[in-house]
């Protein structure tokens, strides 16, 4: 639980310290998106599938602080530290370092208590190399759309 608490300080102080690229509806939008995506994803993979778990197998309330509160910053660090306006070989270098800097911390949690605070089932390091790109390009639509959202003129016809 430790090693949970310092993160989410941690994680929390550079997205907000950080933030120059979203408004403030935008961040709330993708704390929302983060956290819906999140849940889905895990019904599906770790609740009927029982690949990994936070804390513990099966629902744990417990295991809500990681999905509400851990996850959201991170997406905002991501989306505040991509490079848009750059190349697209940049676009993917910075992917692949993001991708590369979360498998880290993933390693790390699954250190034993009180530091580590996820557990593999059949999961394995190599499935979340796959599925985390996969994963951020999603909220980068999602960023885009609302962000393309946040921009249109809006007409109220009476």
């Amino acid at each position: 639980m430790i090693g949970l608490l310092l993160s989410i300080l941690i994680f929390n102080l550079i997205a907000f310290k950080l933030n120059k690229r979203l408004l403030p509806s935008q961040v709330v939008q993708i704390w929302t998106f983060t956290i819906a995506f999140q849940m889905l994803f895990d019904f599906i993979v770790e609740f009927k599938y029982q690949s990994y778990w936070y804390f513990s197998p099966g629902f744990d309330w417990v295991g809500l602080i990681p999905r509400t509160v851990l996850i959201p910053p991170v997406n905002i660090i991501f989306l505040n530290l991509y490079p848009f306006e750059k190349k697209v070989l940049n676009k993917i270098l910075f992917l692949v370092i993001f991708v590369i800097l979360i498998l880290v911390y993933e390693l790390i949690v699954l250190l034993p208590g009180p530091w580590g605070y996820f557990h593999y089932g059949w999961w394995e390091i190599w499935y979340s190399a796959i599925v985390d790109p996969i994963i951020l390009i999603c909220l980068l639509g999602f960023y885009k759309w609302i962000d393309w959202l946040d921009r249109k003129p809006v007409i109220f016809k009476d």
